[in-house]
């Protein structure tokens, strides 16, 4: 019987990314009207629009509740962690945040990011910061948040030369 530890995938070490690579973020959320109005109260964003589907058809262009804009982010975020910054010390940055399009009650929204940059760090050696872009999309392949972000991670623990050799059959 084998035994697998779902730690060891979580997230990335800073010499695991290089530039350009691109993770395309699994699974998909499918938005419910419970998670929209959930957030919407948890937040505190009361605006009719969100919570009100009389409101949305009466006075809104797109006549149907519109999902929280930072609930798109807050979800689209929340997916890259596994992929990208699980093992990060600290979340340094979120930069250009655009909303390209509405999400509605009912899409399903995916993720893919690319990886910017890579660098370690001056004072520390030891870690680094990842810069990526993320582009969510919904289930027609419109996209409906881009944005940037910046993560520290550390980088890979160099092994026990004597352990690297019984690891790879060299002893």
């Amino acid at each position: 019987m084998a035994i697998y530890d779902a730690r060891v995938n979580y997230g990335r070490y800073l010499d695991e990314f290089c530039v350009g690579d691109v993770f395309k973020h699994w699974p998909g959320k499918t938005i419910t009207e419970m998670d929209n109005h959930l957030f919407s109260l948890i937040t505190m964003n009361h605006h009719p629009m969100h919570i009100d589907q009389n409101f949305a058809h009466s006075e809104h262009k797109y006549k149907k509740i519109l999902v929280v804009g930072t609930l798109v982010l807050s979800l689209v975020t929340g997916m890259t962690v596994r992929d990208t910054s699980g093992k990060a010390i600290a979340n340094l940055q979120y930069e250009s945040i655009v909303h390209d399009a509405p999400v509605f009650i009912g899409d399903t929204i995916y993720g893919e990011s690319k990886v910017l940059s890579v660098e370690t760090s001056r004072k520390k050696p030891t870690q680094g910061v990842v810069s990526i872009e993320t582009k969510a999309y919904n289930q027609d392949s419109v996209t409906v948040l881009t944005m940037k972000r910046k993560f520290l991670v550390p980088k890979k623990t160099v092994s026990n030369k004597s352990d690297d050799k019984e690891l790879h059959g060299t002893s």
